[in-house]
Parts: structure tokens; C-alpha cells; sequence
């Protein structure tokens, strides 16, 4: 997939992205960086991912930290925050990313704690560095963004219902934002061929994923969705702050 972003088009810029160790988030962040944005690899135990990541990129000549933090802890997120203000005080896009869920082990909660309570934390941590002009994208799924509209799989749905809680709570500070010229676009896609959450929901409903895959005509994989999550980062913003990728068709629509 080649980078939606023109060379140089994010020169000075400062980029930060949660959960970018791998996946959707890790080809984000090559996105940014390949077009000259100087980027936070953010991870939560995957440093060694986090560090050939980086490693990849400065070879490149991108300027790269790593930070590594658990966004359900405040404390961790603040001194997230702190590394980058000592180190380039301030951001100028910053991509939650980071989501989950349907991991084992984990408190009952815990969905809702990570995919709500975390995601306005960090928005509201990282809120004295970003200045006028800056951008939060909020990545989310069709599942989650239509699911007081639109049921979706059962194996899915505390998440789907923890995801949309988030978005209703970021989108509960855009009086705020927009106070300081901070911009903010919520981008939603379908299930993502390759991702984690697509192979946990497989596996604990073989055919989900081939399934919507026939009801929808295609799903992207990682590097497409990374590239229109990279986009989002710099194209104008729709009005309702939605950018929906891929097919909607079997989605009812939500009234913001």
C-alpha cells in the first residue's frame, strides 16, 4: 500500500498514535513519518515491536520516540505526556488508536474502561499540548458506531457498546476543542481482515469474518484502513465529524 500523504506534506509536524507497535496503528505511524511527521510509537508491552518499528523508521530519517504506557492507568498516560513535552513540547496530531476488549483475563470492565474512560483521558491529558490547528482522530468500527442503530454480532457487542460510549464521550468534548482550535474527526470502519479483533471474533464465531466479507463486497485490510486513518489527519473534516470507510449499506444510520 503506498502512503496516502504527500512527502513532506507533515514536515514540522508532531505526531502521536496509541497502540502503534503493530497493526493498524504501527502502519499509521509509518504513514506520518514517511511523510515527514516526527512520531510517538506508544506502546503497552510490546517495546521490543515498538523499538524495531522505530528503528525501521529513523532509518528512513524519520525522528521517532517510544513511549510506553497503559492508557487505563492516569498515571502512566500523564508521564506519557511529560516525555513528549520535555522532548518536543507539544503535539499536532494525535490518533487514539489503541482499543480492546476481548482479551482473556481481563476485569469485567475492562472494555469500558479502555475504550471510554482511557480514550478521555488521554484526550484530556494530551489537551495542553495540542495547540490551534492541531488534530484528534478517534478510530473506531461500523459495529461500534452503529450499534444503537444496528445490532451486531453477540461475541462483539461489549465492545462495540464500549467503543461507541467512547465516541459519544470524546465527541461531549468538542465545545472544548473547538475553544482551542483543536480539531477532531471520528474515523469508523468495517471489520478489518488481519487485525486481532477479527481473528478473536473467528475464532469464537468461525465464518463471522468471511461472512460480513460477502455481505459487504470487500473489507480492507491493515495497511488500507492505516491509510485512511493517516488521512484523516490532514483532509477537511466532514461536518458531522464522521469519516466512514468502506461499505455502510447494511448500517442504519446514527443521528449525531
Amino acid at each position: 500500500m503506498s502512503n496516502p500523504l504527500a512527502p513532506g506534506s507533515l514536515a514540522g509536524k508532531r505526531a502521536l498514535v496509541t497502540g502503534s507497535s503493530r497493526g493498524i496503528g504501527a502502519d499509521t505511524a509509518q504513514y506520518l513519518a514517511g511523510a515527514g511527521a516526527s512520531v510517538v510509537i506508544n506502546y503497552r508491552n510490546k517495546e521490543a515491536r515498538a523499538v524495531k518499528l522505530a528503528d525501521a523508521l529513523r532509518a528512513e530519517g524519520a525522528t521517532v520516540l517510544t513511549v510506553g504506557a497503559d492508557l487505563t492507568d492516569p498515571a502512566s498516560v500523564g508521564a506519557m505526556f511529560d516525555t513528549v513535552a520535555q522532548e518536543w513540547g507539544g503535539l499536532d496530531v494525535l490518533v487514539l488508536n489503541a482499543s480492546g476488549g476481548m482479551e482473556s483475563g481481563m476485569a469485567e470492565d475492562y472494555a469500558m474502561q479502555l475504550n471510554r474512560d482511557a480514550q478521555v483521558n488521554t484526550l484530556t491529558a494530551a489537551l495542553p499540548l495540542l495547540g490551534a490547528g492541531s488534530r484528534v482522530v478517534f478510530v473506531t468500527s461500523h459495529q461500534a458506531h452503529f450499534i444503537r442503530t444496528t445490532p451486531t454480532m453477540p461475541e462483539y457487542e461489549a465492545v462495540a457498546l464500549s467503543k461507541r460510549a467512547g465516541e459519544d464521550a470524546l465527541r461531549a468534548l468538542l465545545p472544548t476543542l473547538e475553544e482551542k482550535g483543536v480539531e477532531f474527526v471520528v474515523v469508523s470502519g468495517d471489520m478489518i481482515e488481519g487485525t486481532i479483533t477479527a481473528t478473536l471474533l473467528n475464532r469464537l464465531n468461525p465464518g463471522a469474518i468471511e461472512a460480513r466479507k460477502e455481505a459487504a463486497g470487500k473489507l480492507y485490510n491493515v495497511s488500507e484502513f492505516a491509510a485512511e486513518v493517516a488521512a484523516a489527519a490532514v483532509d477537511p473534516i466532514p461536518a458531522d465529524h464522521t469519516r466512514l470507510v468502506g461499505d455502510v449499506a447494511g448500517f442504519t444510520p446514527v443521528d449525531e
